[in-house]
């Protein structure tokens, strides 16, 4: 009963899945072939014959007309693939697989697996009873803020006393393993705040009681795990001399600080307070709606009928990670180097993004979904305006702005599902 059960599922999601052939023969194949041949006449060598001169027979016969086959039918891939779909009248979802049934001197005959959007039954998306919350800012929330800025614009000045816990101190040091100076151990003018742990443990500590002037050798032991293996769990000296120390005096609400602040419309106490209490209910109601939208989408994908197909989920996943590498390359790393790091590989990241991707993809096909139902339209007016804004948003021109993205269409999908979204949370008020 249950083999029954797992047929029948596999024979629902095929039903998304079509096998179309295109056989390409007679003067378009030879045509193709003459052009394969063109290309690799320029770099072909045969004895007798300067490169990039051989004739065409006397190529077939060295290197055997079979050769040119492939680069024939790369050549035709994408005119037959035009072809599948003028015929088929199919939808792709997604990039087709393409394979060769069969290839020879008379003709070429691909396969296109294409796949199609599944059918989506959206049952309710009206009436869901889920409520937004209300963002409210409490006194709390504003003097946390007052004193995160406060300590931001801590101002720091020099002191003839001994360091203590909390202050800077600037330093050079010089670390040695057995006599001798090791990478990244040597430093000149260098500031740290003592008790910020950035250095070894004992090194901030054995500052403490220093002046500025004095000097002091540091015997300690880099930690086991460290992450230098030449220097872990290794027993070395730091010379160091003290060259200043600085102690942080705490700031009061005054004018110098609100001068410091560069806020035009902030001058005194209560405009400080307003201007947070309006930044963090910013904040909240941004939240607030970004977490409403998620949980009108949940409760819609409860009620949501549909059979995804693999290759859809797996589009997505490969787009996560392009996003993911494209992050870290911004951030000046790599995907690989990563994976080095986290000591993972490419299918642990991609199944680490598979939930979400299974997500996006299911919202997505919902949205489409009540979108239809509904009768969303976006006027061509409405899509060249949102370029235009986007455009001046990002200091561009409407053209090249395009050109990133794609095309005219990316805009006005992304204007139907927005839509979609202000139509779905407007009937779940």
């Amino acid at each position: 009963m249950a083999k029954k059960e797992e047929k029948k599922e596999e024979l629902k999601k095929d039903i998304n899945k079509h096998d179309v052939n295109v056989k390409i023969e007679g003067k378009e194949w030879e045509d193709a072939i003459d052009k394969a041949f063109t290309k690799k006449q320029k770099t072909a060598e045969v004895p007798g014959f300067r490169k990039g001169k051989v004739p065409k027979d006397i190529y077939i016969k060295h290197f055997g007309k079979e050769s040119l086959f492939l680069d024939a039918a790369e050549e035709l891939v994408d005119k037959a693939y035009d072809k599948a779909l003028t015929d088929s009248k199919l939808i792709p979802v997604v990039q087709p697989e393409v394979s060769i049934k069969s290839i020879d001197d008379k003709s070429v005959e691909f396969v296109f697996t294409i796949i199609t959007k599944p059918e989506v039954v959206v049952k309710k998306y009206k009436g869901l009873g889920i409520k937004r919350e209300e963002a409210k800012v409490s006194k709390d929330e504003v003097d946390h803020e007052i004193k995160h800025l406060l300590e931001e614009y801590t101002e720091l000045v020099p002191k003839k006393t001994a360091i203590e816990k909390g202050d800077v101190a600037i330093i050079d040091y010089k670390g040695e393993k057995d006599g001798v100076a090791f990478d990244g151990g040597t430093a000149e003018n260098y500031s740290l705040e003592i008790g910020s742990n950035s250095f070894i443990p004992g090194f901030e500590d054995g500052l403490i009681g220093l002046k500025a002037g004095d000097e002091k050798d540091l015997n300690l032991e880099f930690p086991k795990d460290y992450s230098a293996k030449e220097l872990a769990g290794a027993k070395v000296v730091f010379h160091v001399k003290v060259n200043e120390v600085k102690t942080k005096v705490e700031r009061k609400l005054d004018e110098d600080f609100f001068a410091d602040l560069a806020v035009p419309e902030v001058k005194d106490e209560k405009s400080l307070r307003s201007k947070i209490e309006e930044s963090l209910k910013e904040q909240k109601e941004a939240d607030i709606e970004n977490k409403y939208v998620d949980s009108l989408l949940e409760a819609v994908s409860k009620n949501t009928e549909v059979d995804i197909p693999k290759e859809m989920i797996d589009e997505e996943v490969n787009r996560q990670v392009e996003r993911i590498d494209e992050s870290l390359r911004s951030q000046g790393m790599s995907l690989d180097l990563y994976m080095q790091f986290t000591k993972s590989d490419l299918n642990a990241v991609k199944e680490q993004v598979r939930p979400e991707a299974e997500k996006n993809v299911l919202y997505r096909l919902m949205l489409e979904e009540i979108m239809n139902k509904e009768g969303i339209e976006v006027s061509s007016e409405e899509v060249d305006k949102e370029i235009e804004d986007m455009a001046k948003k990002y200091n561009t021109t409407a053209d090249d702005l395009i050109k990133q993205v794609g095309s005219k269409d990316m805009f006005q999908y992304d204007l139907e599902i927005q839509k979609t979204l202000d139509l779905l949370k407007e009937l779940n008020k």
